[in-house]
């Protein structure tokens, strides 16, 4: 059994998460969405990495998940709960000594959706959330995360990431390539110039796919978790099965195939018109 830390953006709390960790649960692995406290002007990214340690606990095999902004916070956890993986999901990864608010600009954000903009008549980009995030997430969900927006600190926004922010280990990219905000090709780039993956996995989803495709996105963790997890030892330590549990401790590779515009540092969202 992996345990799963679903780690939000700003703007949102864990219950954007609710419906990927019911779907977790129901497959028999642990589950936990903590509230970081991205709504505290006083809040660091050591806070909100303590935020994720606590809601792990003793989990074992611990699979590290960010969304959208949530990625600048797996780096930093990780090096406290030693993950077997970290799952970007439409996610932005930061590179050391990076701000948020200079993510965006580092990244080509900018130039992108204005780009995107012109092919879809103003739909990426737009200001409008239900147009920009929620344009595949059933209306009443919708408005549910909405609802719950919570207040975003503007000085995390411009907090510089950890020296150690560069993820290590087991990484994986989800792309959402139906995404209005973090345009598709702005996060394969982000993928391959900071994550080294090339090819990184797609889903066709807007930017809140943990609420547009909450099965398929619980589908396919599990089956990342299966892949990098090492096999459980045998209990008996027999010589046969000795030999036996040696021989399949092989790790195999994984292949297989994610906010919103507002003012101030943060200009991006999940759950809210400042959320990301």
């Amino acid at each position: 059994m992996a345990t799963f830390a679903l780690v939000h953006g700003s703007g949102d709390g864990g219950w954007a998460w609710h419906l990927v960790q019911q779907a977790l649960r129901e497959r028999g692995h642990d589950a936990v969405a903590p509230d970081l406290p991205t709504d505290r002007e006083d809040a660091t990214w050591e806070d909100c990495a303590e935020a994720i340690v606590r809601a792990v606990g003793s989990g074992r095999d611990v699979v590290l998940v960010g969304h959208s902004s949530g990625g600048f916070v797996l780096p930093l956890a990780a090096e406290r709960v030693a993950p077997v993986l970290q799952v970007f999901v439409a996610a932005m990864v930061p590179e050391p000594g990076e701000t948020p608010a200079d993510w965006f600009e580092n990244v080509g954000w900018s130039a992108a959706v204005e780009e995107a903009a012109g092919r879809d008549d103003g739909l990426t980009g737009s200001p409008d959330p239900m147009v920009a995030f929620y344009h595949d997430v059933p209306v009443d969900l919708a408005t549910q995360a909405m609802a719950r927006e919570r207040p975003t600190s503007e000085r995390l926004g411009s907090t510089p990431s950890p020296p150690a922010a560069r993820p290590t280990g087991e990484v994986r990219y989800l792309v959402t390539s139906h995404d209005r905000f973090i345009p598709p090709e702005v996060q394969r780039r982000v993928a391959a110039e900071r994550l080294g993956l090339v090819a990184p996995d797609e889903i066709a989803s807007g930017h809140c796919v943990n609420l547009s495709r909450p099965d398929d996105v619980a589908g396919y963790l599990v089956r990342l978790a299966e892949e990098t997890s090492p096999p459980a030892t045998p209990r008996s330590t027999g010589p046969s099965q000795t030999r036996l549990a040696r021989s399949s401790r092989t790790r195999r590779s994984i292949s297989s195939r994610i906010s919103r515009t507002a003012s101030g540092p943060w200009p991006e969202g999940s759950g809210s018109a400042q959320s990301s």
